[in-house]
């Protein structure tokens, strides 16, 4: 057994703060709090129901992750962040029409008193929304800075020991990396200079892991994953992670396309098409913004089939993703596939799925295990990218030069045995006894 590593106890109060207030975050903050006042579960949350196996498996040893590694405790969480609507989190959990409004009422009085500070915001980078709770400046360091304040001030009023910001807001235009991005004094400059590669999501990005705050891109936007900012999560020990909540049809792509590789099935298509009709799918409306979402979701197979390793499998794999806003659905999305595969002798097969998911049912726990985790790796020392917290992402971060891995299942692995890492257990590698001797 190794020593692990001297992570800090979870002492005190721990801010959550999450640039959006809308669906994701409302229905995230009204479920921590129905929690914690024992009327509802935390259904999907790792953090929460999750066991982790330690030791043989003749120990039946498997307490819970909560109980296992120096988790915040739900009644230690102080909620905020930031919107371009002035709405309290009861108003707009109610408008967003995910939760019941029975449940919704319950909750009223701590929901009411939950209200956003005004946002960074620029409608050239999100083309479908309009708000007018917006904060102002000469430039976009001074934002930044504005930023930095209203967290200093929200940490001091609600007696926080510590904050983590994790982006629930809209999916901006799609953007590449250019110049700007390319080390801190570059990005420094571009603030200055109102450089208009550099996004509102990046200003939020910038403001956290300037302070020393971790940070999760729960959107496919541009956001902390490029070499300036990776360059100063580092400096700061800011733990970083990204992006994109893996929720709905993805979340079955990378279920279903490892099942199909393990027993080396071919597969000729996958069209996927989805439906929904809150705020993300008005905003993904814009073509500008689907091309951001587009290209998270197309990189899943590619990265799990492997074609370059298996030509004759997957090498003429069409792939298409489609997603048509259609508001009578509101948070209920559909996402329809067709899988088109083939077994031995080439004979042809085909899966047709219908999931009808609620996208912030679905997303709500992914926010509060990344940020539990987060907090987690600062108190641990592990500053810059989090690659362990792959598993809730469609588009993984990883360092230079590495593949992101997609596998829902080897990500799980790499999850629960960096806990283990984290804490000097051994690492779990599934052999059997018969290659152990009696120590291990």
């Amino acid at each position: 057994m190794s020593n692990g590593l001297n992570v800090k106890p979870a002492t005190g109060k721990l801010g959550i703060l999450t640039p959006g207030m809308g669906a994701v975050a409302t229905t995230f903050i009204a479920g921590v709090i129905a929690v914690r006042k024992g009327i509802r579960l935390p259904i999907g949350s790792l953090t929460q129901m999750g066991h982790i196996r330690l030791g043989k498996r003749t120990d039946n040893n498997q307490p819970l992750i909560k109980n296992f590694v120096p988790i915040t405790e739900l009644a230690d969480i102080e909620f905020g962040g930031w919107d371009i609507f002035e709405d309290s989190v009861y108003d707009a959990a109610m408008n967003a029409g995910v939760l019941e409004e029975k449940l919704l009422d319950e909750l009223k009085p701590e929901l009411e008193q939950i209200k956003p500070m005004s946002a960074v915001f620029d409608n050239y980078y999100v083309k479908k929304l309009e708000g007018s709770h917006v904060k102002s400046g000469p430039n976009k360091m001074d934002l930044a800075e504005q930023l930095m304040a209203d967290m200093e001030n929200f940490k001091k009023d609600k007696g926080c020991d510590r904050l983590v910001m994790v982006w629930c807001g809209s999916t901006e235009i799609f953007m590449e990396k250019s110049e700007v991005h390319a080390s801190i004094e570059a990005f420094e400059e571009g603030l200055r200079n109102n450089d208009p590669a550099i996004a509102p999501s990046m200003i939020y990005a910038y403001a956290a892991i300037k302070m020393g705050v971790p940070y999760a891109n729960g959107a496919p936007n541009l956001s902390a994953d490029f070499p300036a900012l990776e360059e100063l999560s580092k400096q700061t020990g800011s733990p970083t992670m990204g992006k994109d909540f893996k929720t709905g049809q993805t979340l079955m792509k990378t279920i279903l396309a490892p099942g199909f590789k393990a027993r080396l099935l071919g597969m000729s298509g996958w069209f996927s098409t989805n439906i929904l009709g809150n705020r993300d799918g008005e905003v993904l409306d814009d073509p500008e913004s689907f091309k951001t979402k587009e290209e998270s979701k197309l990189s899943v197979l590619d990265n799990i089939l492997q074609p370059e390793l298996y030509p004759d499998l997957y090498g003429d794999l069409y792939h298409k993703v489609r997603i048509n806003y259609y508001p009578p659905r509101g948070d209920n999305k559909e996402g329809w596939d067709n899988i088109d595969i083939f077994g031995w002798l080439n004979m042809p097969m085909q899966i047709k799925i219908d999931f009808l998911c609620r996208d912030s049912i679905l997303a709500a726990p992914i926010v509060l295990d990344l940020a539990l985790f987060l907090d987690l790796a600062k108190r641990a020392g592990l500053g810059g990218i989090q690659e362990w917290l792959s598993f809730y992402l469609k588009s993984p971060v990883t360092p230079e030069g590495l593949q992101p891995e997609h596998d829902l299942f080897i990500q799980q692995k790499k999850l629960k045995n960096t806990l283990r890492w984290m804490m000097g257990e051994e690492l779990i590698t599934h052999l059997g006894r018969e290659y152990y001797d009696d120590e291990k």
